[in-house]
């Protein structure tokens, strides 16, 4: 059975979590919940955990200490993890990029079966790249790599997408497209966890975390009304309000 929190399906559940390496804490007493439909927006500054959190959700490494509970019921998630240059260079057509993200879901299958295929290109037309399956994915711009990269993320969930800075180095109208299509997949039901510096974004938040020097997890609305909130409205010019 799917865990219930207020009657909501709970993704998952932190409490008191300590997260870090090797036994060095990065961040204490971290205190959270995800349910089934939320966009939550992960802030903090550079060294407040933003990135070890993400990896400790994806189970790349454990806790430290405290309770991360997650939802038995939720196998699939998403992950779009922040870009290196060895991956931009990465010599593969967009096609095969995409499809390697169903490989979760093929258990013992050595090859990719018409589902996977037909799955791959669905998510190609969801994120407009279809006429670029055949093409090189180290040819691309940085933003259309960004879109690969999503598909292939789609390809890995129905549920769950986990967004690690997605907009970094994007000029801002590709930024706001891909805001556009990652609002569009929240609002057909996936939930989203995403790590940003660009406060902007926040205005397509349900929830907001912030790590490091101030600490909150409450609603977006909530958030905007503390003080921190309210010098980053005011910084970012009236932006983090309702998209």
């Amino acid at each position: 059975m799917p865990a219930k929190n207020n009657g909501e399906t709970m993704i998952l559940r932190c409490e008191d979590l300590s997260i870090g390496y090797e036994g060095s804490g990065v961040a204490q007493k971290i205190s959270f919940t995800v349910n089934e439909g939320d966009y939550l927006c992960v802030l903090g500054e550079n060294g407040a955990g933003k990135s070890t959190l993400i990896k400790t959700l994806l189970g790349l490494q454990k806790p430290l200490s405290g309770v991360l509970e997650k939802n038995v019921g939720i196998t699939d998630v998403g992950y779009l993890p922040q870009q290196t240059v060895v991956q931009k260079d990465f010599p593969a057509t967009v096609e095969e990029i995409v499809l390697s993200g169903c490989q979760n879901r093929m258990h013992l299958v050595p090859f990719y079966r018409p589902q996977e295929r037909q799955q791959a290109r669905h998510n190609m037309e969801r994120m407009e790249i279809t006429h670029l399956a055949k093409r090189s994915y180290r040819e691309l711009s940085g933003g259309q790599q960004q879109r690969v990269l999503l598909a292939r993320a789609l390809c890995a969930t129905k549920t769950l997408l986990i967004l690690d800075e997605p907009v970094a180095g994007l000029d801002p109208k590709v930024t706001e497209e891909l805001y556009d299509f990652v609002r569009r997949f929240n609002e057909e039901g996936i939930t989203i966890i995403m790590i940003t510096h660009d406060m902007s974004a926040i205005r397509y938040a349900s929830h907001i975390l912030s790590l490091g020097s101030f600490r909150f997890f409450g609603t977006k609305d909530t958030f905007l009304q503390t003080d921190s909130g309210k010098r980053l409205t005011a910084y970012a010019g009236g932006e983090v309000q309702n998209a």
